[in-house]
């Protein structure tokens, strides 16, 4: 198998105010075509430790993916490391020239060609993969066998370079594997006593099969990983290891295919023609969120409100003022009242709601931060539970909520 090393380029990453999205993709992308990425080197824009690093890189493995740090101003340092490192020069490309002059005209933006012409001056012995959605283009260079791409770092360019370019490119390169993946969702069982239960199964897998523990919320994603030369050998190979697992935890998995629980729980909406809807108070709108980032997420998702004020759950859900006075406005009963209302307002089969303290201050009525209440209305039937976290932060604690209410109804769905 190929090995892959990737190298983020940039101090917005490194003083923690941009996050490094790229990395996760480029990863995922490559995994796919067989090629494993081995180390993920942070690096600030220094033309020592650019050229440092890819010495380092190329010792590792025989990929190096950069990204960011390639910029419109002739102090380029990402170029000027490429240039030094492989022993070239910078000189103006042509063809990537015109490329960026016609990208300027398409976007009415011809007046700042001038100030974007560096973005055409490469290395004089790279391949240019040119860049459809920005000014920068990916620069490859090739020594002993050996490939580096340098990418931009703007993770809506990466992406099609990747994805559109690169990808074909390296499978048309290189003589890769099938890789041919499965994830089972578990749920209802904590990874240290899973992974006791199923052992003697792992030590068993083929040498070309592993396993992976993927904890989200409380659910555990087994992901399996076959590699070979046959696709439809490793499709059998995966498919005979998992109903082998079923046997061993199979009252507790909630899904043998799909990765995300909003996708699993989209097919179990679908394939029954239920309809759903959100009355969402500490979540902040994350459930709707999440049922519609799937593509025809209509077909099931029919409305979701969130009446973070109290007085706008009793007007517009009819939560009860009495109720409020007596349980307070996070309790169980108002979590109940809020489902009913949300499930009456939207005429949908089944309602989720929340109501919490999401932190960081305690809530109005004194809860302690954590602390949520949530109800499943399927139909006529009601499951509402209590939650509470305080050692997660607020963004961290809306998303743990969201998926734990999701995998539950999941669950419900599935054994009703």
């Amino acid at each position: 198998m190929e090995k892959a090393v990737l190298i983020t380029i940039g101090d917005e990453i490194l003083s923690g105010n941009t996050v490094d999205t790229n990395s996760n993709f480029i990863a995922t992308e490559l995994k796919n075509i067989g090629i494993q990425v081995i180390q993920i080197f942070t690096i600030s824009d220094e033309i020592e430790t650019i050229k440092n690093t890819l010495q380092a890189a190329f010792k590792l493995g025989d990929l190096v993916i950069t990204t960011g740090g390639l910029g419109p101003t002739r102090d380029d340092k990402t170029k000027k490391a490429l240039a030094e490192f492989f022993n070239d020069e910078i000189a103006l490309d042509e063809v990537t020239f015109n490329h960026l002059k016609n990208y300027m005209e398409r976007r009415g933006r011809i007046d700042i060609l001038e100030r974007n012409r560096e973005q055409a001056f490469v290395p004089t012995k790279s391949v240019i993969f040119q860049n459809h959605f920005g000014t920068a283009p990916c620069i490859m260079m090739e020594q002993d066998g050996k490939l580096s791409f340098s990418l931009p770092g703007v993770p809506y360019e990466v992406k099609p370079l990747i994805r559109d370019q690169i990808v074909p490119y390296l499978k048309e390169k290189f003589n890769l594997y099938y890789i041919h993946t499965r994830i089972v969702s578990v749920v209802g069982i904590p990874e240290s006593i899973l992974a006791d239960m199923i052992e003697d199964w792992e030590l068993a897998l083929p040498e070309n099969l592993t396993l992976s523990y993927l904890p989200v919320g409380t659910r555990v994603k087994l992901r399996i990983t076959a590699s070979g030369d046959n696709e439809t050998v490793l499709k059998q190979q995966t498919e005979d290891e998992i109903q082998k697992l079923l046997l061993l935890v199979g009252d507790h998995v909630i899904a043998v295919s799909e990765d995300k629980i909003e996708k699993i729980l989209a097919e179990i909406l679908n394939e029954r023609k239920l309809t759903i809807s959100t009355a969402e108070s500490c979540t902040g709108g994350d459930l709707a969120k999440m049922i519609t980032s799937n593509s025809g997420s209509s077909k099931h998702f029919i409305g979701g409100i969130v009446p973070y004020a109290t007085d706008k759950k009793i007007e517009i859900l009819k939560v009860s003022q009495e109720t409020v006075d007596q349980f307070t406005v996070v309790s169980e009963q108002v979590a109940s009242e809020m489902a009913k209302g949300c499930q009456k307002l939207f005429d949908t089969d089944i309602s989720l709601s929340t109501t919490g303290v999401a932190g960081p201050g305690k809530g109005e009525d004194g809860k302690e931060v954590g602390t949520v209440f949530y109800t499943i209305r399927i139909k006529d039937q009601e499951s509402t539970s209590k939650l509470y976290m305080p050692h997660l932060d607020r963004l961290d604690f809306m998303y743990f909520v969201s998926q734990k209410i999701l995998q539950d109804l999941v669950g419900l769905l599935i054994n009703t």
